[in-house]
């Protein structure tokens, strides 16, 4: 007889089994159709193309996966302290699955009649099971073989194995995949570089990385990070200090328009251009590398010193209005959906956000911005649009509640009272570009004011008349020709008829409208008198002017041999001006720009690499190093006595230039370099029109040109270059010493003889 004790034993053991063996069934026919664990212990991600400058700082990612796979040992401490005390604490200590911790979940689930919110306990090997194979449906057959996947796992990986392909394929936001790419996208910083409280930020982001993001939902964001910081601290992975502090930290938060933290925006899209030419499908998925010549401090300072100059433009020509209206509702419960629209459809310019008005007049403005912070703009801040505050103003320009603005923070610090000014965002478009006189690398590119709203690359794409600025290759053919600085040639009007021109009859005029009768050379360069440029090329012939000018690299069918090309009536781009300069900065040698230095794949075998020739071959001269030093002290006295005399304050003997504005204003140039640097700047309309009838090359360009060269040439030391043997000084100024053909000495006399009635007066008509 069989005791009732052990019937309740045998009865449970019985049951037990018969519960059992339908699982452990189910288990031994799922078991060996479970996916092989390739895709993870091979792990092959999609990697995607990255652009970086010449000293390694990342400048942009392409593809729809950004990643960049960092090794376990590499992942810094505080990084997977904080992921696991929000995401696993017991990671190191279970099997893969934390039981106790599914139980707790379980009992929740099923005494919730609330409504709330479901807990889950999936641990860090279950989130990797269910990434690499599984979709997110909720069926106890997947939730089975999920549990069968997580043990094989388990099985198979090392603990920091699993922990290294979680914090690499993880989604986290903003197309990042992984900690390292997130921590480069939201605080523009490598992975190792965090802080506690950018780790607990970073952290918080797998539970729903679409709404918990500092970027779309910063309170959301910050409310996860403060959960994940206190449960750091309950684990003791922060002490009191280090907790307290990194609650209050500020976090500087990258937007999406420049979440690289440099703008070189124009240059990456080069890079992948070329990428795909030659790499087609495979640009985006395969980890390739490009490293471009830029330089990220030369980057930074022409990008600020373009905006500027752009912005100082704006502010000389008047407030032109509001660049919208909303119609806002008085309660704020109504107000947050027209905000939306209206910030949808006047996106920011970068630091130069649009912002709806919600209380003016001509002594405060408080408006709100796309962050949801009410700004108060008073003071200096209203000055550029006063007008549009006054009581009187023209209803068109007339800033009222709901009017669309474009405001500017001026300390470029915290948001704050007087800091902020109502400003306009500019119509004209820019260009600015550096290069090495010696190899052609290009350390700057800015291609125009904004990017994100127009990728149309005014460095490489724009044909513009180059004005000015394309005067000192006459005056260099000049030299061969028998001409020499100390020339002196009559500066007068002039008049042509069609034959001599090209195209139409032409009277030409000295950019100020004055004429000061004969004058060298040196001068009539260094005032950019067009009259004096005009008889060079007529004397040395139109037919030689541009043969000779197009060594320097510009197209000749865009630069025609007739007379105004001695005024650069002609097309180049600012980047075949800044390489043609260059000839006058190395000494004679011609350079060609590059941007590519070298393409790698994602473990760093280079599979392109750009052969640069080495600087000063005699095989790349184009011009004899006694006409390039002779062209770099006219371009000197430029700077020194003539219409580039604002560069003068960067207090250098080393540095030339030319300044250019084109007919009717169109265009405004500098160009302009150091032994070691050659750079460029050019303003004006996309569908040019005028300026200005103040503006020139010289107030425009040149300012621009200064502020890179401010931070370019900081730790460069002056470099005065010697005469060569083929240049003597005579009477006060150089000459070659064995002169090609005769030295002309006066101009005056022949060009009397020659030139047009006109021409034969020295003062103006």
């Amino acid at each position: 007889m069989i005791k009732s004790g052990t019937g309740k034993t045998l009865l449970i053991v019985a049951s037990g089994l018969a519960l059992a063996l339908p699982v452990a069934l189910v288990v031994a026919l799922l078991y060996p159709g479970l996916p092989e664990l390739d895709s993870i212990t091979s792990y092959r991600p999609k990697m995607p193309l990255r652009v970086f400058s010449a000293d390694d700082v990342l400048l942009a990612e392409f593809g729809d996966e950004r990643r960049n796979v960092t090794p376990i040992k590499d992942i810094p401490l505080i990084m997977k302290q904080a992921l696991l005390a929000v995401e696993d604490q017991h990671f190191y200590e279970h099997n893969g699955i934390y039981i106790t911790g599914n139980f707790r979940a379980l009992l929740h689930n099923l005494t919730n009649f609330h409504g709330g919110p479901k807990q889950g306990a999936s641990t860090i090997t279950q989130q990797v099971a269910r990434n690499f194979f599984l979709t997110n449906e909720q069926t106890y057959k997947r939730k089975l073989i999920e549990a069968l996947l997580t043990f094989k796992i388990e099985h198979n990986l090392s603990k920091d194995q699993i922990l290294e392909l979680y914090m690499n394929q993880i989604y986290l936001g903003q197309r990042a995949y992984g900690f390292a790419s997130a921590a480069q996208i939201y605080f523009g910083k490598k992975l190792a570089d965090i802080s506690p409280a950018e780790a607990a930020m970073l952290a918080g982001l797998p539970k729903s990385p679409g709404r918990i993001n500092p970027i779309t939902n910063y309170a959301r964001a910050k409310s996860r990070q403060l959960l994940v910081l206190q449960l750091m601290r309950q684990m003791n992975v922060l002490n009191e200090a280090q907790y307290q502090q990194a609650k209050v930290e500020p976090l500087q938060i990258k937007s999406s328009s420049n979440e690289f933290g440099v703008h070189a925006e124009y240059a990456a899209e080069l890079a992948r251009q070329a990428v795909l030419e030659q790499f087609q499908d495979d640009s985006y998925t395969r980890g390739i590398n490009v490293y471009t010549t830029l330089i990220r401090t030369d980057q930074d300072a022409a990008y600020k010193a373009l905006r500027k100059g752009v912005m100082d433009y704006v502010k000389r020509h008047g407030y032109h209005g509001p660049e919208g209206f909303v119609d806002l509702p008085e309660g704020d419960d109504d107000i947050d959906e027209a905000l939306e629209g209206a910030f949808s459809d006047f996106p920011a310019y970068d630091e130069l956000p649009s912002a709806v008005v919600l209380e003016a007049t001509p002594k405060k403005v408080v408006a709100v911005t796309p962050d949801g912070n009410e700004i108060s703009i008073t003071a200096n801040g209203l000055t550029f649009a006063a007008g549009a505050l006054a009581a009187n103003a023209n209803a068109k320009i007339k800033i009222r509640r709901g009017s669309v603005i474009r405001v500017m923070n001026e300390a470029g610090a915290e948001q704050s009272g007087e800091q902020w000014s109502i400003i306009q965002l500019p119509e004209i478009e820019s260009a600015f570009v550096s290069v090495d006189a010696n190899t052609g690398a290009i350390h700057a590119m800015v291609g125009g004011f904004d990017f994100k709203h127009n990728q149309f690359n005014h460095v490489t794409q724009a044909w513009r008349q180059p004005g000015s600025t394309f005067k000192p290759f006459i005056y260099s053919a000049a030299l061969e020709k028998g001409f020499a600085p100390a020339t002196v040639i009559n500066d007068t009007p002039l008049s042509f008829d069609a034959k001599e021109t090209g195209g139409l009859p032409w009277d030409p005029k000295n950019a100020d409208d004055q004429y000061e009768g004969p004058m060298t050379m040196r001068d009539a360069l260094a005032k950019s008198k067009n009259m004096v440029s005009i008889q060079i090329l007529d004397h040395i012939g139109a037919d030689y002017g541009q043969q000779y000018a197009m060594k320097f690299g510009f197209d000749p069918a865009r630069n025609p041999p007739y007379l105004p090309l001695a005024l650069g009536a002609g097309a180049v781009t600012p980047l075949q001006m800044a390489g043609a300069y260059a000839a006058f900065a190395n000494g004679g040698f011609k350079i060609k720009p590059y941007l590519i230095s070298k393409i790698t794949d994602a473990g760093g075998a280079v599979l392109v690499q750009t052969d640069v020739p080495r600087p000063g071959q005699e095989s790349a001269r184009i011009i004899s190093e006694g006409n390039a030093f002779m062209m770099d002290s006219l371009l000197k006295n430029v700077i020194k006595n003539g219409s580039g005399a604002r560069a003068l304050v960067l207090n250098r003997s080393d540095i030339a230039g030319k300044t250019g504005t084109t007919n009717n204003a169109y265009d405004a140039w500098f160009a302009g370099y150091q032994t070691r640097l050659v750079a460029v700047a050019w303003i004006g309309f996309d569908q040019p029109k005028n300026l200005g009838s103040r503006e020139f090359g010289g107030g425009l360009a040149l300012p621009v040109w200064i502020g890179y060269m401010q931070t370019a040439l900081q730790h460069q030391p002056v470099e005065d270059r010697p005469v060569p043997s083929s240049v003597v000084m005579v009477d006060g100024d150089y000459t070659y010493a064995d002169p090609p053909v005769p030295v002309i000495r006066d101009l005056t006399a022949q060009a009397a003889a020659s030139m047009p009635a006109a021409s034969q007066s020295s003062s103006p008509p």
